[in-house]
């Protein structure tokens, strides 16, 4: 090999690769589109088990907020249960299967775990799945990513995932 060829060859530089967080209104808008797609389905299926009736019923803030609702028609806690359980199954099976849920898919963007940026595994999808409830509590916590390079809220840095946009 001759020194000029040698000479002009360079040497790749190793950079990491740019990573495009999901703003917030993406994230938002998908979340909206999640509770309609994902919700009324969940929806009818317990107002099949537990009937019309139980659709009509005090919910779980009504009693938290002490609502005379939630005196004259308390919330089935089964029924509750079985929501919050149907919920949690299916968030997180799509977020494990492709990072997406139909409405994420919509928005463009997907979950993932923030240190390898692949599908994260289920107990870190369960973890985020519990601190979305943590974010509504606190309000604050699903605003927490206007403020971040990052974008993440609070149930993503309780879990350890990210939202990406996907190209």
């Amino acid at each position: 090999m001759r020194w000029r060829t040698l000479k002009t060859k360079k040497q790749p530089k190793l950079s990491k690769p740019l990573t495009l967080f999901a703003p917030f209104w993406s994230r938002a808008a998908g979340f909206a589109t999640d509770i309609f797609m994902i919700g009324i389905p969940i929806s009818l299926i317990a107002m099949s088990l537990f009937g019309y009736d139980q659709m009509h019923s005090a919910s779980g803030l009504d009693v938290l907020v002490h609502d005379p609702k939630a005196q004259t028609n308390p919330p089935n806690p089964i029924a509750s249960l079985v929501q919050v359980t149907l919920f949690l199954i299916t968030y997180v099976w799509f977020w494990h299967r492709s990072g997406q849920t139909p409405g994420k898919k919509l928005a463009r963007i997907r979950v993932v775990d923030i240190t390898t940026l692949q599908n994260a595994p289920y107990w870190k999808l369960i973890l985020r799945f519990i601190g979305y409830f943590l974010s509504f509590i606190t309000l604050i916590g699903f605003f927490i990513g206007l403020f971040r390079k990052d974008k993440r809220a609070l149930h993503d840095l309780i879990s350890g995932t990210a939202v990406i946009r996907v190209p």
